[in-house]
């Protein structure tokens, strides 16, 4: 269980990293060619869940690996799984789930299982 459960966290912090990095870092305009909503909102909201899922990555990975406040990997995932709850109201308002749903559903699957796992060894 040790083992999936950090294969489900490292696979989970490489997905919130890559996509966080590329909403904080990248150009809005280079964001809208690959997505079209950062360019309908404002540049602040984009980088701000950019920001957020770059907290997630090391979130899921720092505290379970360095022993140092270890039930926030546990909440971190939980942070996942609201961001991804979220986003997929969020597409399905715009009518873009049928790019994004399967992606949003495997990420959810990921933070929950992740929840499920530290349940037992953190009291939640």
């Amino acid at each position: 269980m040790t083992i999936a459960l950090w294969i489900a966290q490292i696979l989970l912090a490489l997905a919130n990293g890559f996509a966080g990095f590329m909403k904080t870092f990248r150009p809005i305009p280079d964001l809208t060619a690959m997505m079209k909503w950062p360019g309908e909102y404002p540049a602040a909201l984009t980088r701000f869940i950019g920001i957020v899922e770059l907290l997630a990555a090391a979130g899921l990975i720092l505290p379970a690996a360095t022993g140092i406040l270890p039930w926030l990997t546990p909440l971190a995932a939980l942070g996942v799984a609201v961001i991804q709850v979220l986003a997929i109201g969020f597409h399905a308002m715009r009518g873009e789930t049928q790019q994004t749903i399967i992606a949003n559903l495997i990420l959810l699957g990921l933070s929950l299982f992740i929840l499920w796992g530290y349940w037992p060894s953190f009291g939640l």
